[in-house]
């Protein structure tokens, strides 16, 4: 038997983090927290309602931007831990998870508020109001533009064998913080369309429906990183087009896999153990490992290779 990993010294850090979407982030919250106070001043100043809630409904995603902030300085932090013995990357996916969950809060109690809305409705101060909704969408839309996915003005990946895998390799906690960001805007430009759309209409139920409207998008939103996230933590990736990429290379060879587990460690990134049989001792795990090398997002490899029917002591190499 020959096991083989990728050397005798090696890391267990695969992602480098994202420093330039770090310093965003922390920019975002401050605007988001300087927005969500002058909101909730504005809102009980001039007895609105409308914008007191809007103001409560920004201090969530301003916690949720710092959440984002705070994984990245974690992953960071604990990267030379030895406790985690794949990284610290999933810090960062923990982050998204956890802000997601925080979305789905959002969306119910935007959806509670409205129907309230609906059913008793309540006397607004126009002016004022649209003139704080309208600040707020331009603080959501400078800290949306500032967390736009620029991973692809970053980084160039190459790839001696080149494939698309149609996932490109997204910053999760960065995702959920950007999605956090637009559910705000979204949220702006209904509360504007409702203001005006009352004051001068007299539609004064389209600011409970628009607020529903509103929350069933914010809730599919965090659904969908909820899932991204949830998959990436359980290892969920068995499914990935880089399993049968792995299976590909070696059925050219004269072997038979009988064990293989592959998850992610990184944007992109992943690790595989796999287990061989073969009768040909020409077959050693550095070689395999060689095989599997042009897959560029595989970066760290462990292989076990069996010899039966041979009565050889099983080597050990590093």
């Amino acid at each position: 038997m020959q096991y083989s990993t990728l050397s005798r010294q090696h890391h267990h850090q695969f992602d480098e983090g994202n420093p330039l979407t770090q310093k965003k982030i922390l920019i975002a919250t401050i605007l988001t927290g300087l927005m969500m106070i002058l909101e909730v001043f504005g809102g009980w100043i001039f007895n609105s309602m409308a914008l007191l809630a809007d103001g409560w409904h920004m201090s969530s995603h301003m916690l949720a931007l710092g959440l984002a902030y705070f994984a990245y300085r974690a992953a960071q932090h604990y990267s030379k831990d030895q406790r985690f013995s794949f990284g610290t990357w999933k810090i960062e996916i923990l982050a998204g998870y956890s802000s997601a969950i925080l979305l789905i809060v959002v969306a119910l109690l935007m959806a509670v508020q409205s129907i309230e809305h609906l059913i008793q409705p309540v006397t607004i101060h126009y002016n004022e109001a649209i003139a704080i909704a309208a600040l707020g969408l331009v603080v959501n839309l400078l800290c949306a533009w500032l967390l736009r996915d620029d991973h692809h003005h970053n980084h160039h990946h190459h790839h001696d064998h080149h494939h698309d895998h149609g996932d490109h390799h997204h910053d999760l906690n960065q995702k959920a913080a950007f999605i956090h960001v637009i559910a705000d805007a979204v949220t702006s430009v209904f509360a504007i369309i409702a203001l005006v759309a009352a004051k001068f209409l007299g539609w004064n139920f389209l600011d409970a429906v628009l607020g529903v409207v509103g929350s069933i998008l914010v809730a599919k939103w965090a659904y969908d990183v909820m899932r991204e996230t949830g998959k990436t933590l359980l290892d969920a990736e068995m499914d990935h087009p880089v399993v049968p990429e792995i299976h590909e290379v070696l059925e050219k060879l004269p072997v038979e896999l009988t064990d293989i587990h592959v998850w992610k460690v990184g944007k992109g990134k992943f690790s595989c153990i796999l287990a061989l049989e073969t009768q040909d001792q020409t077959i050693t795990a550095d070689m395999i490992r060689q095989e599997l090398s042009i897959h560029e997002e595989i970066v760290h490899i462990s292989v076990e290779v069996n010899y039966p029917l041979t009565h050889e002591v099983p080597r050990e190499t590093s």
